[in-house]
């Protein structure tokens, strides 16, 4: 074999096929070895769980257990103090899903294989969605969701998504899981299934920018400004599925220019997407001049491969009931949500409050007897 025939496509293209086998079973491997692993670190909390409730040895036995772990087994990582109450607080808190789930007590499950036990105790979605995701990533989630829905929420997300560990705290710390679905629409109404259910799932109320900070006074094209400053951030906040065209995009209807505040074109919806800004309290006819951007854009800028434009309004307040009878009549399909942004003071104001020291000085002031 000559190097030209080595250098030649068809060579270049059957190494490529190897890359990517290669790839692959690295990836299995992994997918494999983290699912073990989490596996693992359920049964270990599951033993130190056990023990801990019929002895009086109490959280001293976990440092001991860490120290007696390392010396026996120096080489690997995940057996100290703290990753040891963590496989313990692991195994608890999905434990009470098993009544949830339809499955038997752990401890009458008859069977060698660790991971069937793992799986027959959470059911078998949740065993599906841990063990796909590694350890830090679960460690977030356990210890920071109240239920096993926030939980298997969190994981589905994560893996749809592929989430990294700090993305993934940003969503959980923003309450993703209570404002994803949310916000005021018609689109039962206006659109067909599984359209409609797929809309609503992008909506939140509200939705959070606190990637921004802003100083009064301000207004709707200030916070444009920033959004588009911080798009990578505010492509996160919006969702999957949403790819940016424009900010102020021009729209000629008659003989008018008209320029939407915000256009995306969302992949798996296959539609446009408008977004007007409000920095006042949702007013009705708000409804109504974003119903004539959908119908303008629905003529101007869909084609026949593309699905009705959806309009998203937001608004920094509103009344749901009064909301819902703006868009009740409407036939093009949006929703209306709220949406928060980090306000700074002004520095004029800053100066007239009390620094920490002042606070903290005052504070340990003794204070007088009162008489009343």
């Amino acid at each position: 074999m000559n190097e030209k025939s080595i250098l030649a496509p068809e060579y270049k293209l059957w190494l490529t096929e190897i890359k990517n086998k290669v790839r692959a079973a690295q990836l299995k491997a992994a997918t494999v070895v983290n699912s073990a692993l989490i596996e693992f670190y359920w049964d270990l909390g599951k033993i130190i769980a056990e023990k801990q409730e019929i002895t009086s040895w109490g959280d001293k036995v976990v440092g001991r257990l860490s120290k007696d772990l390392q010396e026996e087994f120096p080489d690997l990582k995940g057996f100290s103090t703290t990753n040891l109450k963590y496989c313990r607080l692991f195994y608890k808190f999905y434990i009470p899903g098993i009544k949830e789930f339809g499955q038997q007590a752990v401890d009458q499950i008859d069977t060698r294989n660790k991971g069937e036990v793992f799986q027959q105790a959470v059911g078998q979605s949740v065993h599906q969605l841990v063990t796909q995701i590694p350890w830090g990533h679960n460690i977030l989630i356990f210890s920071k969701s109240r239920t096993i829905d926030e939980a298997r929420f969190y994981l589905s997300q994560t893996i749809e998504n592929g989430w990294s560990r700090d993305v993934l705290a940003l969503q959980i710390k923003s309450g993703l899981f209570k404002r994803i679905g949310k916000g005021v629409t018609n689109f039962t109404c206006t659109l067909t299934p599984p359209q409609s259910e797929l809309a609503t799932q992008t909506m939140k109320d509200p939705y959070v920018f606190d990637f921004l900070t802003m100083t009064k006074p301000y207004n709707e094209k200030d916070i444009e400004n920033q959004l588009i400053a911080h798009i990578t951030k505010f492509l996160l906040e919006l969702g999957k599925g949403f790819a940016y065209i424009g900010r102020q995009y021009h729209l000629h209807v008659g003989e008018t220019d008209y320029y939407i505040d915000l256009l995306f074109y969302h992949v798996k919806l296959r539609c446009y997407v408008v977004i007007e800004l409000k920095n006042t309290r949702f007013q009705p006819e708000y409804a109504g001049k974003l119903n004539f951007y959908l119908s303008a854009v629905d003529s101007l800028l869909k084609t026949e491969h593309d699905n009705q434009t959806i309009g998203i309004l937001l608004c920094r307040d509103k009344n749901n009931i009064e909301t819902e009878f703006a868009l009740r009549d409407i036939n093009k399909p949006m929703g209306v949500s709220e949406f928060q942004l980090t306000e700074i003071l002004p520095e004029n104001l800053k100066s007239t409050l009390p620094t920490i020291e002042e606070i903290e000085n005052e504070l340990g002031k003794k204070e007088e007897p009162c008489l009343i």
